[in-house]
């Protein structure tokens, strides 16, 4: 699997008022049979493979999913799988294919495959760094 992602990437704290803050968004989920979610408040927990990750769900459980580089509507329902959107500094969106520490692997919806570093929060934060590889993935 390599080096896990750190923990301060991913859900368990929570901020003041009981906010969550700072954790990486899950854009949508499938579960195993079941129908395609587009998440509002789903987001990482921790890392149990290099593409497996246990994700906090809308109605507040908690599953081991795969991690896919396609958009919501392309998740299979064969087994638990959810995606993670990444928005590049051209504004082009992608999804991620792996993470990383300071940087993910990810597949536009073009089908072009690319690394980049990536921050947490919104975007716009990397606009006019034009071939600096900078993407931005929403937090909850």
């Amino acid at each position: 699997m390599g080096r896990p992602i750190k923990r301060s990437r991913m859900g368990g704290d929570v901020g003041f008022g009981g906010a969550l803050s700072g954790k990486i968004a899950v854009t949508g989920y499938r579960p195993s049979g079941g129908s395609l979610v587009s998440s509002t408040t789903a987001y990482i927990v921790a890392q149990r493979g290099s593409r497996i990750f246990k994700i906090h769900l809308d109605d507040s459980s908690e599953a081991v999913y795969e991690l896919k580089a396609v958009a919501p509507a392309s998740l299979a329902n064969t087994s638990n799988q959810f995606c993670v959107q990444v928005i590049l500094n051209d504004s082009t969106v992608a999804y991620v294919e792996k993470f990383y520490n300071n940087t993910i692997h990810y597949v536009t919806a073009a089908g072009a495959a690319g690394t980049c570093t990536y921050s947490l929060g919104a975007e716009g934060s990397d606009e006019g760094q034009a071939g600096s590889g900078a993407g931005s993935i929403d937090v909850r």
